[in-house]
Order: structure tokens, then C-alpha cells, then sequence
């Protein structure tokens, strides 16, 4: 009995959720004021050098997962994380807690249904895109963020509510040594590197392959969206194999504006 009031009482707030646990979110909306941030996927490309260059220019950014394992190459810390990954929320999550981000947004789902719970959490609702091409894009993450098959997607969806006009993307290698096509197919690369450590994976060895065919689509879903609200997307990635955005030398960036 109590646990279907639970149940009931959870889809009640799902169904209004920008009143209930996504008001928290509504403190976010506009307050990149139009400037520019960084996304930092964990891609091999990705330096303990280019994170101190972020550090040392005040640069607002994103980072996820396991991030924590560069902390110590470097001073720069995250202005804000994101996870949406049980396997990496359910064995790292002490590691998450004390990551000192002016923020850490986990899907609401995860600390409900898997009993996940991240020190200084803020929960935002997860929706499956249901679009067989990704075509979902959410303009307001205090209601929902639409999921796909990269949390970058998600810190793209998160950027664009807090008002950043340039949005660009570093570590988002896009490329990986063992991949599933959308056609269930699996290929393999015995030249790529899939992570910037080693061990970064080592608890999902064998048991998770990445659909860049549908982390690409959802790539393109976002720049469709934000090139129609005059926000400007831009692969600062060193390498890689993602050809979305538009690319910019990274060190390029610092030449006029140092910060």
C-alpha cells in the first residue's frame, strides 16, 4: 500500500516536476549571461594541460563521470558536473560527493528507482528521446532533459537553459575502439584509445559498447536547435572524429581574450 502512494505520489511530481524537485533548476536559467563555456568530455585528447588553461582563465565548464581521475594533474575543478550513468553514480559516488563544483546534476530517476545519492545533488528529470533520430532537444531542464546516448547532449541541453551563447566542446573524441552501429553492428579499431586513463572503464570491460551512429544524431539535434536560437556550437577538441560543429584551434581562444 504505501508503496504504490509512493509510486503515485512520484509520477504526480514527474508530471509537474518544474514545481517540485526541478524548482532547485530554475536558479540556472540565464545566468551564463550570454558568454561562453566549456564541455569536457573524456575523451584520450583531453590534457591536464588544457584544464589548467581553463583554470587559469576563469572559464566556465562541464565535466562528468569519472572526471575526478585528472584531478590530480591538475587545479582546475568543474563548474559544474554531470552524471547520468548508474554504473558510474552506484561506484563512484563518494568520489562525485567531493567534487567541488558550484553544482551536480543527476538524474531525479536515478536517486528514486536505484537508490543513488550524491552529496549537494540537484535532480533533474530524464525523458528517453523517443525519436528514432534524437530530434528531442529541451529548452527548459527544469522540466525535463531528453536523454540520448551521451551526457554531452545532456550539459548541451543544461548550457543553452543557462544562457550561454558559445558552447564549446573539448575531450569529445567521438571515437572509441569498440563501437555498435544502429544497425547492431560492431566494429573495431585497433588504433583508438577510448578514455584519458586506462582504468577509466575498467568496470564496464566488455559489457557496454558506445552508438556513436547515435551519439552523432543527437550531436546534430543539438546544433539544428541552437543554430535557430543564435547560439553557436564549436569542436575545440584536439583530434577525434567529431564533425558535427565547427572546429577551433583551442589555443586560439585565449590568444585576444585571456581572462
Amino acid at each position: 500500500m504505501l508503496s504504490s502512494i509512493i509510486a503515485r505520489w512520484r509520477n504526480f511530481k514527474i508530471k509537474h516536476y518544474t514545481f517540485f524537485e526541478g524548482r532547485p533548476l530554475k536558479h540556472y536559467k540565464g545566468i551564463g549571461n550570454g558568454g561562453r563555456c566549456f564541455i569536457i568530455g573524456n575523451g584520450p585528447s583531453l590534457s591536464a594541460d588544457d584544464l589548467t588553461k581553463l583554470y587559469e582563465n576563469k572559464e566556465k565548464t562541464f565535466a562528468f563521470n569519472r572526471i575526478f581521475q585528472i584531478f590530480p594533474q591538475t587545479l582546475w575543478r568543474p563548474t559544474y558536473f554531470i552524471s547520468q550513468d548508474n554504473l558510474s553514480l552506484s561506484t563512484s559516488g563518494k568520489e562525485m560527493g567531493l567534487i567541488p563544483a558550484k553544482a551536480k546534476f543527476i538524474p531525479i530517476e536515478s536517486h528514486w528507482y536505484d537508490g543513488i545519492n550524491i552529496d549537494g545533488a540537484t535532480y533533474f528529470h530524464l525523458v528517453p528521446n523517443r525519436d528514432v533520430d534524437y530530434g528531442l532537444f529541451s529548452n527548459d531542464v527544469s522540466t525535463c532533459v531528453y536523454n540520448s546516448t551521451t551526457v554531452a547532449f545532456t550539459a548541451i541541453q543544461f548550457a543553452v537553459y543557462m544562457g550561454f551563447k558559445e558552447i564549446y566542446l573539448l575531450g569529445v573524441d567521438h571515437h572509441f575502439h569498440t563501437t555498435r552501429d544502429r544497425t547492431g553492428k560492431i566494429h573495431v579499431d585497433e588504433t583508438a584509445k577510448d578514455y584519458f586513463a586506462d582504468d577509466y572503464n575498467k568496470l564496464r570491460q566488455g559489457e557496454w559498447l558506445p552508438n556513436v551512429d547515435a551519439s552523432t544524431m543527437a550531436f546534430d539535434t543539438a546544433r539544428k536547435y541552437t543554430e535557430t536560437h543564435g547560439i553557436k556550437i564549436y569542436n575545440a577538441t584536439r583530434g577525434g572524429k567529431l564533425e558535427v560543429f565547427e572546429r577551433v584551434d583551442f589555443d586560439s581562444l585565449f590568444d585576444v581574450n585571456e581572462r
